[in-house]
């Protein structure tokens, strides 16, 4: 198991899909995992620490867990089966370790809330994730990452 962090929020350039960018903690290697737009803002708002008037989904999880006296532990990202991955929160409860399935980017949107960490398996990280390598054409990929830069909140709101 490999721990990554958000590095990143972007649209994938093909799809114009949201994409959360994670990146290891030395900073070598780039998972990106396509998203949908409400999690995308989910993200985003967990990363910028926006207030929200009403609590959303993920921090109505978050109210859930603190009411139940449960942590979330971690999320770890464990399989990726026809290009879709898989997650599963480790929740302890009462002492006892608990599993449950979900989606990586929900995952992600209640890590964020709650700052436990996210963990992905090896076998992705060797099967998917790009290794931090210098780029063919540097003009390209600084205006690529002056694109990433750029991006706000209110850009998955179109």
């Amino acid at each position: 198991m490999r721990q990554m962090k958000v590095d990143k929020l972007g649209i994938d350039l093909l799809t114009h899909d949201p994409v959360v960018i994670l990146k290891d903690m030395d900073g070598s290697h780039y998972l990106p995992i396509l998203i949908g737009p409400f999690e995308a803002t989910a993200i985003a708002l967990a990363l910028e620490g926006a207030p929200v008037p009403r609590p959303l989904s993920h921090d109505l999880m978050r109210n859930i867990l603190e009411t139940l006296n449960a942590n979330l532990e971690q999320v770890v990202i464990h399989d990726i089966r026809d290009s879709t991955f898989f997650a599963k929160l480790v929740v302890k409860t009462n002492g006892d370790l608990q599993e449950i399935d979900a989606r990586p980017s929900d995952g992600i949107a209640l890590a964020l809330r709650v700052q436990a960490p996210i963990f992905v398996s090896d076998k992705i990280v060797l099967e998917e994730a790009t290794a931090e390598k210098k780029p063919v054409n540097d003009t390209e990929m600084a205006r690529f990452k002056k694109f990433l830069d750029d991006l706000k909140p209110s850009d998955f709101n179109r």
